[in-house]
């Protein structure tokens, strides 16, 4: 294999994996992505075997082939490089050369007939769908999946993907058990013809994670979602992400969610935002606990530690209702107001200890859920 590239095009397409690969080194070659020069251009693949991603980058082919090299080492070695073009050449015993200008590395790979296959795809059944829609529902809810929780399916979001003939419309769900958030909106136009289609699955939080970078990079072309047995398939120009899918049962999410009642109080988000990390700097470390209080016109935040004092701070607020006092984790409730945009929020509980909706105007789509904690 030789073939000739330029350090940008290389550089985007080794950022983009350095997320997939497997960093555990349970097989060396997962650490490794495989480069393959054919005849259209130059295929950048990763996989940790759960999550693949493949991408097609501009390059001369002087000859064909394919070896894989460590993803982390050729990334670092191409970030230290002047732009212009840098050409890459494989020997039959793996050693890979990279000569760009007067610099020259000679890498240890291993042989590409070794890397996991990624699953085939069928091009059919892929839904298009506003990448900026997408980008905001996993922004709204990656942030309450659960972070390796002993229940393997909250490590997930729950994606419901919606098509009746006048819309497609898709809800993302997470929980860790301690909030959870919905987020749902519009993402396409027309969807299928004759009979609504549902389909759900559960992808898991790395998967998401990846799709939210290759978003940001910003969208050209409206990306393509799809859902086969198991596995999900999005596609963005030039690239494929597929993703195993989680087995299992997601929780009955929607008994959490409180109905709407009176007992709500609503605040101006960025003052109660400034307020709670104030009076967090006094909560006892690890479950940066807070006491909140709804009264009349007004809220008052309080927080005490035995080993450093205590804070408190009051703010307007619209209620009318009997005074509640309850408490919460203050990350919880700040993780919550960091994906919302709106200048004012509302809170809900019907009792001290019943679960919290957090709500805003501007998002009628977007329900947050937090339990209270004893204090």
């Amino acid at each position: 294999m030789k073939i000739r590239i330029g350090r940008d095009e290389l550089l985007t397409g080794l950022q983009r994996v350095q997320g997939v690969v497997e960093k555990r080194n349970t097989m060396p070659i997962l650490s490794n992505i495989l480069l393959e020069a054919k005849q259209d251009g130059v295929e950048i693949v990763a996989t940790d075997l759960e999550i693949g991603l493949r991408g097609l980058y501009k390059g001369t082919v002087l000859s064909t082939g394919g070896v894989t090299i460590s993803a982390r080492k050729l990334y670092e070695i191409v970030k230290e490089l002047p732009p212009g073009d840098i050409e890459l050449t494989s020997t039959d015993n793996n050693w890979t050369t990279i000569q760009a200008g007067k610099s020259q590395f000679k890498v240890v790979g291993l042989p590409s007939s070794e890397y996991p296959a990624l699953p085939t795809i069928e091009r059919e059944g892929l839904t298009p769908l506003s990448g900026e829609g997408l980008l905001e529902l996993i922004r709204k809810t990656l942030f309450a999946a659960g972070d390796n929780d002993a229940r393997y399916i909250l490590n997930g979001l729950l994606v419901t993907l919606v098509a009746t003939d006048k819309k497609t419309s898709l809800r993302l769900v997470g929980t860790d058990g301690h909030r959870l958030a919905v987020a749902e909106q519009e993402v396409g136009k027309a969807g299928n013809k004759g009979v609504p289609q549902e389909m759900k699955a559960i992808i898991p939080k790395k998967a998401a994670h990846e799709i939210r970078r290759l978003l940001e990079e910003g969208v050209d072309t409206e990306p393509l979602i799809g859902f086969s047995k198991n596995l999900m398939i999005f596609r963005k120009s030039g690239l494929l992400l597929t993703s195993r899918l989680m087995e299992g049962n997601y929780p009955n999410y929607q008994q959490v969610i409180p109905k709407e009642s009176g007992k709500k109080i609503s605040v101006s988000r960025s003052e109660l935002e400034s307020a709670l990390r104030r009076v967090s700097v006094l909560a006892k470390d690890k479950a940066s606990a807070v006491k909140v209080s709804f009264a009349s016109d007004k809220m008052t935040l309080f927080s005490s530690s035995p080993d450093y004092g205590e804070a408190m701070e009051e703010l307007p607020a619209h209620y009318e209702g009997e005074a509640i006092q309850t408490g919460f984790n203050a990350r919880y409730l700040l993780d919550v107001f960091s994906v919302m945009d709106g200048e004012t929020l509302s809170l809900q509980m019907d009792t001290p200890l019943s679960p919290c909706l957090i709500q805003e105007p501007e998002s009628p789509g977007f329900k947050c859920v937090v339990m209270p904690i004893k204090i």
